[in-house]
């Protein structure tokens, strides 16, 4: 028999893994000083790499250095206090020390006895977050609750699985009802529905669950009132159709915008329809008493979901999930071949999470959030928290102090949407300038006709400094732009 090769013993891992973390640490005390945005052209990796892997064994030192040379040149630096684009992507150091706890357990999670610590830290972890943001107590497990939370690996996932679960829930009743009718039959009338402000995978889910999609007209602040789901649903009942789903958004994409619970909850409850909340941005938010209000509404729902890996200082991937019934979600995704049994799942005391999610597998997530809330505390999280929302504030009112530039949404958490006041055309130029010269990062969003550039604090490291800087860049450039303009005209 030939002997395996071992590229790493546990003495080289001890001294690469060491390395490794000088490299990281380097990383993030020198990040200020890296190109926030990358330099490079599509396909620009390709050339730099071999065609195929190597047949030998290469060194530690020679995969490091590629890194450098191959991989830094093409990495957008997320963490860097320059960038704002999209919503921030959490980063801590007791997180990534999770991490590597975690892969170096390397369990995957799929039922209790697969890994019983994997399954029951999870469940005591949403607990636990959930006690943060002071969630009804019908979403927490506790030792005999029937709601509970699990992670998932995104809130679009969250989004698809409340979904599909919503829809065997309504199918079932349906029928039950109306025998005759087959699946095919429901399937065909049923509706779900989203604010025009949701994020683009609540589409994406109905596409998944072979289901039609609506989108409620927001109000002038961006934001679904209960009167325009009751108008769009009483038209769709009267044309046959069976609505289902409501996705209620909490902190949109494009401006943090917040749907009316108090006012669609009621609604949903009494017309039979499942309400999912997505408040991946936002969520976190809601461990601080201040902005507990925006939560307010949630007793009505079915589901709840937001990001800690956005906000919270836990590294992606974590999405948090909860709903007050975890059989609605069972009972829709429950199949428990033989090799995949145990002597506890009947219990009544275990939880096996292959059955609250589409992927089988899972990896020990829950260690992140662990280490986190344990080396920050709640009141280090809010801190943080707090922070980042002075800081949206701070530029706020730097854009407010300059007439050429307006507001284009009430600035709640840590988004500022603004613009030049002018064309869509003038508003794009003035991105494309920001974005070509790699000082700073931005992404733009449309809110009604208008074109609008979002300014979201996201780095764990971003101060005031950044700000001032970032505002700037972005009046000198404006200032140009206004010069250049204006020089054409003549």
């Amino acid at each position: 028999m030939l002997p395996t090769p071992v590229s790493m013993d546990t003495t080289e891992f001890r001294k690469r893994g060491k390395e490794m973390v000088d490299y990281i640490a380097d990383y993030f005390e020198q990040l200020d000083k890296r190109q926030v945005y990358p330099d490079v052209e599509p396909g620009y990796l390709r050339p730099l790499i071999p065609d195929s892997a190597p047949q030998e064994p290469e060194s530690f030192e020679d995969v490091l250095k590629d890194v450098e040379r191959i991989i830094m040149p093409g990495v957008t630096h997320w963490h860097s206090p320059y960038f704002f684009a999209y919503f921030p992507t959490a980063s801590s150091f007791p997180a990534l020390l999770a991490d590597i706890l975690s892969g170096g357990i390397g369990c995957i999670g799929f039922s209790w006895a697969a890994s019983p610590a994997c399954t029951e830290l999870e469940t005591v972890m949403l607990d636990w977050l959930g006690k943060m943001i002071n969630l009804p107590e019908e979403f927490l497990a506790g030792k005999d609750g029937e709601g509970g939370g699990v992670i998932q690996g995104s809130a679009s996932e969250a989004t698809l699985v409340t979904l599909l679960a919503a829809r065997t829930k309504t199918i079932r009743c349906v029928q039950s009802e109306n025998p005759e009718l087959t699946e095919a039959d429901i399937m065909s009338k049923l509706v779900a529905y989203a604010s025009d402000q949701a994020h683009s995978s609540v589409e994406r889910a109905g596409l998944i669950g072979g289901v039609k999609i609506k989108n409620i007209p927001s109000d002038d602040k961006f934001t679904v009132r209960g009167s325009a789901l009751k108008k769009v649903l009483h038209e769709d009942r009267a044309a046959g159709l069976i609505p289902f789903f409501f996705c209620a958004t909490l902190g949109t994409t494009p401006c943090c915008s917040f749907d009316r619970l108090l006012e669609l909850g009621p609604i949903c409850n009494k017309e039979n329809i499942w309400m999912h909340i997505d408040a991946a941005y936002a969520g976190s938010a809601f461990i601080c008493p201040e902005f507990r209000h925006l939560l307010n509404g949630v007793e009505f729902a079915d589901s709840f979901n937001f990001n800690p890996h956005k906000w919270l200082l836990v590294n992606f991937d974590c999405s948090a999930m909860w709903v007050k019934k975890r059989s609605d979600l069972t009972n829709a995704f429950k199949l428990d071949p033989l090799y995949l049994q145990h002597c506890h799942q009947e219990s009544g005391l275990v939880t096996d999470y292959r059955h609250w999610q589409i992927p089988l597998g899972r990896r020990f997530r829950s260690l992140k959030m662990w280490f986190v809330f344990r080396m920050y505390g709640v009141k280090g999280l809010q801190e943080y928290i707090r922070k980042h929302v002075k800081l949206s504030h701070e530029f706020e009112n730097l854009v407010l102090q300059d007439k050429r530039f307006e507001i284009c949404a009430e600035v709640t958490l840590g988004l500022v949407c603004f613009r030049l006041k002018g064309s869509n055309e003038l508003n794009e130029a003035l991105l494309k300038s920001i974005n070509d010269a790699r000082k700073i990062h931005l992404v733009p969003c449309h809110l009604r006709e208008k074109f609008v550039l979002r300014f979201a604090i996201c780095s764990r490291t971003v101060e005031s400094v950044h700000i001032q800087f970032a505002w700037k860049h972005i009046s000198k450039l404006a200032t140009d732009l206004l010069k250049a303009q204006d020089k054409q005209q003549q």
